[in-house]
């Protein structure tokens, strides 16, 4: 199965319609994932806002003058 996504808004009485661009009578799976409770999007920001660390001249000074065996 190749995933299509697609992004939508729940309705009155909690009805989502979608149009795929699958022919009629395709067996889809179908999975709703809630974005407002996405328990990683915190440490996804985290991980993403953090490679400034790597980015330390000090540090690459330091590591480019280690001695190797």
């Amino acid at each position: 199965m190749s995933p299509i996504k697609l992004d939508a808004i729940v309705g009155p009485g909690g009805k989502v319609e979608l149009t795929l661009p699958l022919p009629a009578g395709t067996p889809v799976e179908v999975l709703v994932l809630d974005r407002e409770t996405d328990n990683f999007r915190d440490l996804m920001e985290a991980a993403q806002s953090s490679v400034d660390f790597w980015d330390n001249a000090m540090d690459d000074e330091d590591w480019n003058a280690a001695p190797t065996r």
